[in-house]
């Protein structure tokens, strides 16, 4: 599977939640956001034409399996925090 890092972002989620990575990435002619927590196998993916739609339904709906693409998306993170880091 081939996609596009378009932009990446820390979100602290927050004083007490579980801060995450949301990361915006085309596949194809979608567009999709992702939702990529510290603990491995914690990636939500949506594709935002659906969430414009209101559609946040399972199955046959707005549901993208995560673990297809956290490798892609760890390492474009893993790639946004050495820049932040040097900055």
């Amino acid at each position: 599977m081939t996609i596009k890092i378009i932009e990446v972002a820390y979100h602290r989620n927050g004083v007490s939640g579980e801060g995450f990575h949301a990361v915006l990435f085309k596949q194809g002619e979608g567009l999709l956001i992702a939702a990529v927590f510290e603990q491995l196998g914690h990636v939500a993916v949506f594709e935002i034409g659906e969430l414009a739609m209101q559609n946040i339904a399972f199955a046959m709906g707005n549901s993208w399996r995560g673990d297809h693409y956290e490798a892609d998306l760890r390492a474009a993170i893993s790639l946004y925090e050495d820049k932040r880091a040097a900055a």
